[in-house]
């Protein structure tokens, strides 16, 4: 084991005990131990704009292990607790999946009218995902600091070396391939980097594109992908290179509010993990496109697609788009003069548009015009 996976092992457990010992303690004086929650609801969740991020507020819930409504919640945690606490000590590596099967069985118990029941710990793996998240909020550490696993999404390539575990890992010699950003993104050390910026591409088939053709090689980038709605490893290496490396992050998803909102996890963090923003989040995140303003121009910008080019490539926006759209003019992150522009032509215009679309235009205009001019030109929106 390495010092540094020996040391997020040894931190983990230590605030896992510092959390579970004071209910021990209330046992052995005879009071009925509770746990204390940050919520982690919507209504408790707010926009710093200071910081350019969500975080939760400060409303707390309780469990009581003798109130009939929350006991089972109460047993729910404290046996998750213990399963993650034993894999710590035991030098395991589980996943999310491991920690809802090692937790899922049957009690057998007696109620007040003495009659034997029986109940399942939990039945689904979103009661346990659940429970996993409450302690997360519990020890202050996101379950990555745990060394709990999940499914690897993201990727990267670029002019770096990293060292991930006893094994340095060259990113520019991947071949066609790329490098599959690990659970535990924290545990990677920066060795050195030539880059100038990271490319942060929403669609995987665009980022091999654009690998294949060496556009990361050429404009001296770092260039990534979360595959669709990003997972906790993407976003929380990308906040890494920025706040560590400094280097500036562009964001790249299709023109549509669903796009919109993966920048937004990316740059300000999601409401159901805005627990984890701080570390998650990167508020100087930039969104380079695609923009509504690129497809149709807005007041002296000129549009990127011809008249016939939007005839082809344009979707018709769903209801459910627009309904999307309306919930994202109302979130104080998009409240600024460019989103609220971008929002409004949407909604008048009612169509969206994949980044495949300027593809269609050419790989080469996507990436030796459109992303260099609009980087180059400062055409960008935070």
């Amino acid at each position: 084991m390495d010092r540094a996976d020996a040391e997020a092992r040894r931190r983990a457990a230590l605030a896992i005990r510092q959390k579970l010992l004071p209910l021990l303690k209330e046992i052995e004086k005879g009071n009925p131990p509770k746990l204390v929650i940050p919520k982690r609801t919507f209504s408790n969740t707010n926009f710093d704009k200071e910081k350019g991020f969500l975080v939760m507020g400060e409303e707390t819930l309780e469990r009581h292990l003798l109130d009939a409504g929350e006991a089972r919640r109460f047993m729910q945690t404290i046996l998750m607790a213990s399963i993650i606490y034993q894999a710590l000590v035991e030098n395991e590596y589980p996943t999310i999946r491991d920690l809802y099967y090692r937790g899922k069985h049957t009690i057998t118990y007696m109620d007040l009218a003495g009659k034997v029941k029986e109940e399942n710990t939990w039945d689904e793996q979103d009661e346990s995902d659940a429970v996993l998240r409450d302690i997360e909020v519990m020890t202050d550490l996101l379950r990555e600091e745990m060394l709990i696993l999940s499914k690897e999404k993201g990727k990267m390539v670029g002019d770096m070396r990293i060292r991930s575990g006893p094994d340095v890992i060259d990113l520019s010699k991947l071949g066609h391939g790329a490098y599959a950003i690990e659970s535990t993104p924290d545990l990677i050390e920066f060795l050195d980097v030539n880059a100038e910026f990271v490319l942060v591409v929403e669609k995987d088939a665009v980022f091999q594109q654009l690998h294949r053709i060496g556009f990361w090689k050429q404009y001296k980038c770092l260039l990534m992908t979360g595959a669709g709605q990003p997972d906790r490893a993407t976003r929380r290496l990308v906040r890494r290179l920025n706040e560590e490396l400094g280097l500036p992050v562009y964001v790249i998803t299709d023109s549509d509010p669903y796009g919109w909102n993966i920048f937004s996890v990316f740059k300000v963090g999601s409401i159901t993990l805005s627990y984890e923003s701080e570390r998650l989040a990167t508020p100087k995140a930039r969104f380079l496109g695609v923009s509504m303003t690129d497809i149709f121009g807005d007041k002296g910008k000129k549009p990127y697609l011809t008249a016939e080019e939007r005839k082809n490539f344009i979707i018709k926006a769903k209801d459910a788009d627009v309904k999307r759209a309306k919930d994202l003019q109302q979130y104080p992150w998009f409240q600024t003069k460019k989103w609220q522009r971008e929002i409004e032509l949407f909604l008048e215009k009612k169509a969206k548009l994949e980044i495949e679309a300027l593809v269609g235009k050419g790989l080469k205009f996507l990436a030796h015009k459109y992303i260099p001019e609009k980087i180059q030109g400062g055409d960008w929106i935070e």
